[in-house]
């Protein structure tokens, strides 16, 4: 009798969930604890997306965005701890995103870190983690959510990128590789999804306003600036402004590296 009862209620819980996503938009967001990642995810969520929010080492913070999402809009959160360089760790996330939401219409690859240094002092094991983490991710996080947008014919992949992967800067050539990957990886594969209705692009950011850049001193800040047009630093909250132009734009904006800097390069 208790286990008809259970049965009973999973079979409810599962209509109402599906009830709940029903025409609604889920998206995934990587590196999404704070800064641009937390910006986009706000952002979504205030358009009623249903989203799946991961990070790597910060799980008090992902917690708070999710709670904080969830208490303020009509939405839901999935929070992920893991790394998105590793493939295995990627594929157990899709599996969970599969059991709790059953499609994916965006995926937003923010996950990253930098390097500052000569490239003759980086170690190997720091050249490794960088292309794991900022470009071997994008490729998996890609590879999982392509049958799942397959499936519904639509879907979309921004890529978070930088400036420097379009003209590279010293001090930073670790960096500038992987974001320079990422935007040929960028017009690649959105020339292989486009027949199907998926399109791909990325945002070059200039200087965000993030812990990523608190290292720069308030004099070097100060000097970059000065070489803006704009006159100022550009602020998360703009990089998620355009994520959500790219999200509900046109099926013909595909390949594309939009450089948001301010008019600085």
């Amino acid at each position: 009798m208790e286990r008809n009862i259970n049965k009973s209620m999973k079979r409810v819980l599962k209509v109402r969930r599906r009830e709940l996503i029903m025409g609604t938009k889920i998206a995934l967001i990587t590196g999404a604890s704070r800064g641009i990642g937390a910006a986009i995810a706000l952002r979504l969520a205030s358009e009623g997306w249903h989203l799946v929010l991961n990070c790597i080492h910060s799980e008090e913070k992902i917690l708070e965005l999710k709670t904080y999402i969830e208490l303020h809009y009509c939405t839901s959160c999935i929070s992920f701890i893991g790394d998105m360089g590793d493939y295995d760790t990627v594929a157990a996330l899709f599996e969970q995103i599969k059991l709790q939401y059953g499609t994916l219409d965006m995926v937003v690859n923010n996950a990253g870190i930098s390097y500052m240094g000569l490239l003759s002092d980086m170690s190997i094991r720091d050249w490794e983690q960088i292309m794991s983490v900022n470009l071997t991710s994008i490729y998996n996080t890609s590879k999982q959510a392509i049958p799942m947008m397959l499936s519904g014919k639509s879907g979309k992949i921004v890529n978070i990128s930088s400036v420097w992967g379009n003209v590279g800067a010293s001090c930073e050539v670790a960096y500038s590789t992987t974001k320079g990957g990422m935007n040929a990886f960028t017009k690649a594969l959105a020339k292989e999804l486009a027949p199907s209705n998926i399109q791909v692009n990325a945002i070059a950011c200039g200087v965000i306003d993030t812990d990523m850049n608190n290292s720069l001193s308030a004099e070097d800040k100060d000097e970059l600036m000065e070489e803006i047009p704009t006159g100022r630093l550009g602020t998360p909250e703009e990089v998620a402004d355009l994520v959500y132009q790219l999200a509900t734009g046109p099926g013909y904006l595909t390949g594309q590296i939009i450089t948001l800097d301010g008019g600085w390069l």
